[in-house]
């Protein structure tokens, strides 16, 4: 299809102000604990290791109170998902969580089918915990296994090795757990095409209903930034193996639903869908982000807390607890809505644009048609979606809509 057909004139709504009604979208809640028992060389969250006793009570209040101070926001809306993400959240014990949960359900209004979501480390798995978590409300486990080769994880920095990633896995099988994601990395140093496919069949052994693969990048401020590991595979390398692993997943029944998800029919992370749709959230904790649509004031709101526990811990429920605020402006939310939107296999409406953004969906029309011209985008029926060669270059494609 070309972007021509499907872009000019009235036909198609192209013409018109160049803004509508924004709705407020799906609400999510976000929470972050930021403890890890050591911090990983590639890692790049806001996480911070563990020295002594943890202050999980002392923690948990504060985000009690935080939450208590950007509940003004979403008065009234329903909560979707719930996210505890770190760090490592299975540091905190399980009566932690549940006071949390109780104290957040006891203020907001949760759905029914409400996804909870906790993030485990195998290394911090303990006997006996995953029922506990599961009283607690959580139904969804995400393990950062990484890797099943233990010469790999212990070049990643990991406390844990394939043994104890299988365990903790099938415990939270004998906890009752049957929905669960397993990230795992790949393009590791020195990691072949062959290891990067055992890994595969390692997690597959384990029937997950959610795989996380991704590639291991470099980021800033990392030890692995600062001091690159040898035998990291060249780009050409990556990609032989992202194309060979695609290939397995969709084999053993993964369906990729996003750049590097993915998940049995109907196992689709709601929580991750609902980043990528553009959906709204509450960024509760140390350094948590959140973003929130203003039906009342027609404006996307984002909000971030300060980065390190103690400052978060000693602020919370106020002003000071803020590391900032920023109303989004016109020229920058079609970016911001496609670096989300172009992760999706399913792309996205072009009316769902508007009611998320409150733009006409013309603002859209240059970068659009420089995009289906380049074979990066396709548009059919008011819907848009990457191609195969815009997949394999979503950053490019996203640059398009930067004003």
């Amino acid at each position: 299809m070309t972007a021509h057909s499907h872009l000019h004139g009235d036909a198609c709504g192209c013409s018109g102000p160049s803004q509508v009604q924004l709705v407020p979208p799906p609400l999510s809640l976000y929470v972050h604990l930021p403890w890890c028992v050591r911090k990983c060389p590639y890692c790049d969250f806001n996480s911070h290791a563990a020295k002594g006793e943890l202050p999980f009570e002392a923690y948990v209040d504060a985000l009690i109170r935080d939450l208590d101070f950007d509940l003004p926001l979403v008065w009234g809306r329903v909560v979707n998902s719930v996210f505890f993400g770190g760090g490592t959240p299975s540091l905190f014990p399980p009566e932690a969580i549940d006071r949390f949960l109780q104290a957040a359900s006891a203020r907001l209004r949760f759905a029914p089918n409400l996804e909870v979501t906790l993030e485990t480390n195998p290394g911090t798995a303990e006997h006996g915990r995953f029922d506990r978590y599961r009283a607690a409300g959580v139904n969804r486990i995400s393990f950062g296994i990484q890797s099943f080769n233990d010469a790999a994880l212990k070049r990643l920095g990991r406390i844990h090795d394939s043994g104890e990633a299988e365990r903790a896995v099938k415990l939270a099988q004998d906890a009752g757990y049957d929905n669960f994601n397993i990230d795992l990395m790949y393009a590791l140093p020195e990691q072949t095409l062959a290891q990067a496919e055992t890994d595969l069949e390692r997690a597959f052994a384990l029937q997950p209903t959610h795989i996380s693969h991704y590639q291991l990048t470099l980021e800033p401020n990392t030890v692995f930034f600062a001091r690159p590991p040898q035998g990291i595979p060249d780009d050409d390398h990556a990609w032989d193996m992202q194309e060979h692993c695609q290939a397995l997943l969709a084999e053993a029944g993964y369906g990729q639903y996003e750049v590097s998800a993915y998940a049995r029919p109907g196992r689709q992370s709601a929580h991750n869908l609902n980043y990528w749709r553009f959906g709204d959230y509450l960024g509760i904790g140390a350094g948590a982000h959140g973003k929130i649509s203003s039906g009342a004031g027609q404006h996307i709101l984002r909000r971030w807390k300060h980065k390190h526990p103690q400052t978060y811990m000693a602020n919370a429920g106020g002003e000071n607890a803020l590391g900032g605020d920023e109303i989004l402006t016109a020229a920058r939310l079609p970016f911001e809505y496609m670096l989300n939107l172009l992760r999706l296999h399913e792309g996205f409406a072009l009316a769902d644009f508007e009611v998320r953004t409150g733009l006409h969906r013309s603002v859209l029309q240059p970068a659009l048609e420089l995009a289906c011209r380049r074979g990066w985008l396709e548009i059919d029926a008011g819907r848009v979606r990457p191609t195969a060669l815009g997949r394999r270059f979503t950053n490019d494609v996203v640059e398009l809509f930067l004003d």
